[in-house]
């Protein structure tokens, strides 16, 4: 049965998209010109990439009934938000040169602000209709960007760790949304579900990430100083293979049945390299980031076992793809994982101080920033002229994807398959008939 507000969303989604891409053009024809020197290779490009795409893409396609939607809007938002993001980032240069250049490194800055707004949506996954996902997009990628201006401009904190405070921006961002968007009472939604096959492509996502996150990490460090980007890819590495083989152990002791537990798993595999990303610049030994990866594992796995539950008997807010224990605390503990290496490092107790202050600094100004946009983003969404989706149809494709032919496809097969076995069966009563006429001796009377 067709949605009933599927007329609306034609009328606002189409022209929405229409209207935004043709601004972007004409932007990018007056203000964006490819600047043809760059330090920065495909190959970096493509493994940011493939994060983006790729495994945020699949990894949110564990719900049975929104697979389409998970990664298809995945894409959408994606593209859209990035060429939001470039034009963001060059408006200073355009504003001092007349124009700003466009290059693989500031293709690369921009997918990676856009992993922050893909990090938000996750907490309102299956929730909220493609016109909606959109603008959270679009305002969650402003704000990202002005917290990642301010950071370099007030605190003077260094570009990478600026833009790796994406986890912490994201995910509280997406919490403060969710809890504003859809407060709810104590129970989760009707088709919020998994099966084998969902969390397979899911998987599928997990294990993506997992490849191309030491890339992810290391693509923005600058290797003025000989072997520092190799040393970032290697402590994210190790990161990662210990909160893996962490994550495994914790999944199993927790279990009731000592099974493991595939979103357990999901959530917490890749703690150990959001929490190394945050505090890459301070890790100079392999055993640091070893123990990062460790200590993020177990956080992880104790925010998905209890706060998830917590945050919605307490708040009556439901994240979705568990962005607090995969995002939001890994990332808080890289930050306390910073501040300490970087104090132990220091040489005098007045350096300690000072970078103490503006590192605490850095993460009021985030988390204060990140809880101001959700919370403005939220309240816009509670506005009926979104259409948001019913409860009924949240988690479910049938409201925004045409699949009644894949459904007739399958009627079809599953009658094929039964014609095939309703004339196995007939030709192996025919062939008993046969065999009883000619073999079988007939009683004379």
């Amino acid at each position: 049965m067709a949605p009933r507000y599927a007329p609306s969303l034609r009328s606002r989604l189409a022209p929405l998209l229409l209207f935004l891409q043709i601004g972007f053009i004409v932007i990018y024809a007056f203000c964006i010109k490819i600047e043809r020197f760059d330090l920065f290779s495909l190959a970096e490009f493509q493994d940011v990439n493939v994060v983006v795409i790729l495994g945020f893409g699949f990894l949110s396609t564990f719900l049975v009934r929104y697979g389409f939607s998970a990664s298809g809007f995945n894409l959408l938002v994606a593209v859209m938000a990035t060429q939001w993001a470039i034009i963001l980032n060059g408006m200073e240069s355009w504003y001092y040169r007349g124009h700003a250049g466009i290059n693989l490194r500031s293709l690369v800055v921009a997918e990676m602000c856009t992993a922050s707004a893909l990090i938000s949506i996750g907490a309102v996954q299956g929730k909220a209709n493609p016109v909606q996902l959109v603008f959270i997009a679009l305002l969650e990628v402003s704000g990202f960007v002005l917290n990642k201006w301010l950071l370099e401009t007030l605190l003077e904190v260094q570009p990478q760790n600026s833009i790796m405070q994406l986890h912490i921006f994201g995910a509280f961002f997406g919490l403060t949304l969710a809890q504003i968007y859809r407060a709810r009472s104590e129970q989760r939604f009707e088709k919020e579900k998994f099966d084998s096959k969902t969390g397979l492509f899911s998987t599928l996502g997990l294990v993506f990430l997992w490849m191309f996150w030491p890339s992810f990490n290391s693509v923005l460090v600058e290797d003025r100083i000989p072997g520092r980007k190799l040393g970032a890819v290697c402590g994210t590495y190790l990161a990662l293979a210990v909160s893996a083989v962490t994550s495994a152990a914790l999944s199993v002791l927790s279990s009731p049945k000592g099974k493991f537990n595939l979103m357990h798993l999901q959530s917490c595999i890749l703690a150990g390299g959001v929490a190394v990303g945050v505090s890459m610049t301070a890790i100079h030994q392999p055993w640091e980031a070893m123990t990062i990866g460790f200590t993020a594992a177990i956080a992880s796995a104790i925010g998905f076992r209890y706060n998830k539950i917590h945050i919605l008997l307490a708040h009556q807010c439901q994240d979705t793809c568990a962005v607090l224990s995969t995002h939001g605390l890994p990332g808080l503990l890289g930050w306390l994982a910073h501040l300490v290496l970087q104090i132990r490092n220091c040489d005098d107790q007045t350096t300690a101080i000072r970078f103490a202050v503006f590192h605490i600094c850095t993460l009021l100004l985030t988390l204060s920033l990140s809880l101001l946009m959700g919370m403005i983003t939220g309240i816009l969404l509670k506005w009926n002229f979104w259409k948001p989706p019913q409860d009924r149809k949240c988690f479910d494709d049938q409201a925004f994807w045409k699949v009644g032919s894949l459904l007739a496809v399958k009627t079809q097969y599953l009658a094929a398959v039964k014609c095939i076995y309703a004339l196995k069966i007939i030709s192996s009563i025919c062939r008993y008939l046969t065999m009883c006429f000619f073999f079988v001796d007939l009683p004379i009377r």
